[in-house]
C-alpha cells in the first residue's frame, strides 16, 4: 500500500473526515511555506500543482496560478526538486495533465515524483480507459494514481473507475472546470460521490468547488472528505501569507471536525 492510501485509508478508519489541499509549485517564491502551512494546520495531504500552459479542466483561478509559476520560471524539475529532502509529515499528489507524463515517458514521470517524495499522482485528463499503462508505470513506482469520477460518469463506469483508482477517488461535484460552487446544486452534484461509495474500497473525496468551511462540512457528509484547491489559490493570488492560508486551512480543519 503506498503513501496516499495508507494515510487516507487510517483517518477513515479513525473517523475523521479527510482535508486534501492544493498549491501550485512555484506559484511564488514561498510556495513551500505555503505547503507547510496547509500541513501544519490539519491537510491530511497535499496536491502539488505542476503548472501546465493550457490547463483545460481548470478554470480562471488555477489557470491563472498556473500561469503566475510559468512566469516565475517554474518548471517540472525545479518544482520537484523544492520538495526533495524534505520530510513533510503527509502525503504529497502531483496533480498535471498528461502532456506531462507522456512526453516525458510514463517511466520517467513517475520515476522522477517517487525521487521527489511524492507518493501519488492525478492526471485529469486521462480517460480512465485509457489508463493501464500510466496505473501499471505508477504502481512499479511506488505512487498511488488516482482515477476521477463526475456527475454524468454512469454507474457501471463508476464501478470500474473505483476499481483501478488508487488512494482514493476522486468525485468531481460539477461537469465544469474547477472554481467557486456560486449558484450550483450542491446536493445534485455530491450524489456522485454517494455511488462512488457504494463500489469503492477506498476513500472518496468531494473536489471541485468545495470553497468555504460550511461547504466542506456539507459534502463530507456524503465522503470520506473534501479537496479544497481554487478557494486557497485565490487567497494566494490575492496576497495572502502563509499565516493566512494556515487559518483558512485551519477553519476547514474544524469544520470537517464537527462532522466526525
Amino acid at each position: 500500500m503506498a503513501a496516499v492510501e495508507a494515510a487516507l485509508g487510517a483517518a477513515r478508519a479513525a473517523g475523521r473526515p479527510i482535508l486534501v489541499t492544493y498549491v501550485t509549485g512555484g506559484i511564488r517564491e514561498d510556495w513551500a511555506d505555503l505547503l507547510a502551512a496547509m500541513i501544519d494546520a490539519g491537510a491530511d495531504a497535499v496536491e502539488i500543482g505542476l503548472p501546465f500552459s493550457d490547463p483545460m479542466l481548470d478554470g480562471p483561478i488555477i489557470q491563472e496560478a498556473s500561469a503566475a509559476a510559468i512566469a516565475r520560471g517554474a518548471t517540472f524539475s525545479g518544482i520537484l526538486t523544492g520538495l526533495r529532502d524534505t520530510a513533510w509529515g503527509v502525503p504529497l499528489i502531483a496533480m498535471t495533465y498528461a502532456n506531462h507524463a507522456y512526453s516525458r515517458g510514463l517511466a520517467d514521470y513517475c520515476n522522477a515524483l517517487a525521487s521527489a517524495g511524492i507518493g501519488g499522482t492525478i492526471i485529469p485528463d486521462l480517460p480512465a480507459g485509457e489508463a493501464g499503462d500510466y496505473l501499471a508505470t505508477a504502481a512499479g513506482a511506488g505512487l498511488d494514481a488516482t482515477l476521477m469520477v463526475a456527475p454524468a460518469t454512469s454507474e457501471q463506469q463508476i464501478r470500474f473507475i473505483a476499481e483501478r483508482s488508487r488512494g482514493f477517488v476522486y468525485a468531481m461535484s460539477v461537469m465544469a472546470t474547477t472554481g467557486p460552487a456560486r449558484g450550483r446544486d450542491d446536493a445534485t452534484g455530491w450524489a456522485v460521490a454517494d455511488l462512488a461509495r457504494r463500489h469503492s474500497s477506498r476513500p472518496v473525496l468531494i473536489g471541485f468547488g468545495v470553497d468555504t468551511p460550511a461547504r466542506a462540512g456539507a459534502a463530507a457528509g456524503h465522503a470520506d472528505g473534501v479537496i479544497v484547491a481554487s478557494a486557497l489559490m485565490r487567497q494566494v493570488l490575492g496576497g495572502a501569507t502563509a499565516g493566512d492560508i494556515s487559518r483558512a486551512v485551519a477553519g476547514l480543519r474544524r469544520a470537517l471536525d464537527a462532522v466526525a
